[in-house]
């Protein structure tokens, strides 16, 4: 299966990946009333967003960038979706730490679509690595006590974590903003 992928040792159990990877997918379905046409692109969008993890993908090590590629290359995916797999959850940061900055940036230019990049970093933020819902400050501290204040995912998480919040707030307002 394209998305049940066996990741590196230092990363959560294929089984586990996939389980996050439902969940997201399912979180999405829950909040794309809020989105209108765009509701296809976040589902896909969250399905896809750990794809780069898959062994044969990981070109670079860094699952955005690779999984994006992946789409792009062999797929001819759709632009904004291709886009947003890249930068989801604000991989642009931990790409600066990875020094893969200007690469992302080059190819795969951030969507211009606000509500529908928080959508996705909502979606995948407040998703637990065994695909319940969590808040977005659990989910934060969950991947530092995994990888390590140290570690490369480490010091990405901690920097993006304030946007990480703003964005899950502004979806969280969207939702309550929106009759159901």
């Amino acid at each position: 299966m394209l998305l049940q992928a066996t990741p590196p040792t230092h990363h959560v159990g294929h089984g586990l990946r996939w389980a996050h990877t439902q969940g997201v997918a399912e979180r999405a379905v829950s909040v794309s009333h809020v989105l209108g046409q765009d509701t296809g692109l976040l589902t896909a969008a969250a399905a896809l967003h750990d794809v780069g993890y898959a062994p044969r993908l990981a070109a670079t090590g860094f699952h955005p960038l690779d999984g994006a590629r992946f789409l792009r290359d062999e797929h001819r995916a759709d632009e904004r979706l291709v886009r947003l797999v890249a930068n989801h959850s604000f991989a642009l940061l931990e790409a600066e730490e990875r020094g893969v900055r200007e690469e992302l940036a080059t190819e795969f230019p951030l969507l211009e679509e606000p509500l529908l990049v928080d959508s996705l970093v909502y979606c995948d933020m407040t998703t637990t690595p065994d695909g319940d819902r969590t808040t977005a400050q659990d989910r934060v501290a969950e991947i530092r006590s995994r990888y390590g204040d140290d570690s490369v995912v480490g010091r990405f998480i901690r920097r993006a974590a304030p946007e990480i919040f703003a964005s899950v707030e502004r979806v969280e307002a969207a939702l309550t903003a929106q009759p159901r």
